[in-house]
């Protein structure tokens, strides 16, 4: 079959929820993928972040086929040998008491949701049904109902309400709003220490350990959605290490499986999780055999090869030579470790052009928020390929 003849079955019985680039891909190893007619691509987006490590890296690889032939799914009524090992090593390497397993990164935005309100009721006396969390303008955090709810993207939430109430919405960066926001209400304060949808948005220096003062300071429990910005991606483990800011509650997801399959986690103090009981929360396919033993190999991989020093590295080559880059079209680059944004002037017509001449070069990008070309590759990428990419992208811009 032909690009074509898959892009038209895709049209024809797939809800048209994704407005994909036309390149159907085959196969993948590394940071390389090619399509169904055998053309090479670079990645340059790792599916969101989800693919830090590469593609099929051989050793989780090697973990996911030797668990599968062992066990994959014992749900969360019997226990199994991986989830334990899992829980240790999370803990330990993210310097928590507790975590919770879930799938994909928006149950884990959820879960971090239910445990704030739990907190806040048994935890800070909030009286029933009353409590308020605050978030930014222009986050994202996943797709469900709730979450769309206090979105500020009109097209995430329109022909979806009524809204899920409890949530106000300050502006992304200022420190001030959230103080002039918190009441005897407020449970937590969720943010995105880089805001990737947004269009990799970079807070103020100085501003997430500000955050941190007043979550402090009020008795308000500080989430950082960590999902696309953290392992590594952002040339930290976590972007809050740039700050050496401790959150309350990560969540994590997307790496946490080196691309392989959903899996997503919470990770915090015990006081908080702890207040879980049986019965309050869960997931059949969470904590998983098979997704345990993926994201203990895949963690492994992620200190073992030192990616997120790589992403600092390349991350600040990468963003120095694009800015040097003498183009009527670039309006600012932007971002932290590998996660850089190249927004464009108005004039220049939208990204999604840009994003199409790339592909015809050999480089798969995304646009988002319709001006920015977000760049986010394997952080395995060497200093070569980075290089490579950089003539195709300097050819297109200028």
């Amino acid at each position: 079959m032909r690009t074509e003849d898959y892009i038209q079955l895709e049209d024809q019985y797939g809800a048209h929820n994704y407005h994909p680039l036309d390149v159907v891909i085959a196969r993948a190893e590394g940071v390389w993928v090619w399509d169904v007619e055998d053309k090479k691509y670079l990645d340059c987006l790792s599916a969101y972040s989800a693919l830090n490590q590469g593609h099929r890296h051989p050793r989780v690889i090697r973990a996911l086929i030797e668990q599968a032939e062992k066990i994959t799914l014992t749900s969360r009524a019997f226990r199994n040998d991986q989830l334990p090992l899992l829980a240790k090593e999370l803990c330990e390497l993210t310097g928590y008491e507790m975590m919770l397993p879930m799938n994909s990164g928006a149950e884990a935005v959820e879960t971090a949701l239910k445990a704030a309100r739990l907190w806040g009721y048994k935890v800070k006396g909030i009286p029933a049904d009353q409590a308020e969390i605050i978030v930014c303008s222009n986050n994202f955090h996943g797709r469900t109902i709730t979450i769309i709810s206090f979105t500020s993207e009109p097209l995430y939430k329109d022909g979806f309400g009524p809204a899920t109430p409890g949530f106000k919405i300050i502006p992304f960066g200022d420190a001030a709003a959230l103080e002039a926001a918190i009441t005897p209400n407020t449970a937590a304060f969720m943010v995105e220490p880089v805001q990737g949808e947004a269009g990799v948005v970079v807070p103020p220096e100085g501003y997430l350990k500000e955050v941190r003062e007043i979550c402090d300071r009020h008795n308000v429990l500080l989430i950082a959605d960590e999902i696309q910005s953290g392992l590594g991606r952002c040339g930290q483990l976590f972007a809050c290490d740039w700050e050496a800011v401790k959150p309350d509650l990560i969540t994590i997801g997307k790496a946490l499986s080196a691309g392989m399959l959903p899996v997503s986690a919470v990770v915090g103090k015990r006081e908080i999780l702890g207040l879980f009981e049986p019965g309050s929360h869960g997931s059949t396919f969470g904590g998983s055999p098979l997704a345990c033993a993926v994201a203990r190999e895949a963690l492994k991989v992620l200190v073992d090869e030192k990616l997120p020093e790589r992403a600092q590295e390349l991350g600040a080559y990468f963003m120095d030579e694009l800015r040097a880059i003498n183009s009527p079209h670039v309006k600012e680059v932007r971002g932290k470790g590998l996660l850089i944004g190249v927004e464009l002037k108005p004039e220049a017509g939208g990204a999604r052009p840009f994003c199409e001449e790339l592909q015809r070069r050999g480089i798969l990008a995304k646009e988002t928020h319709k001006t920015v070309i977000r760049f986010a590759p394997p952080l395995i990428i060497s200093k070569e390929d980075l290089d490579w990419a950089l003539s195709q992208i300097r050819a297109v811009l200028a």
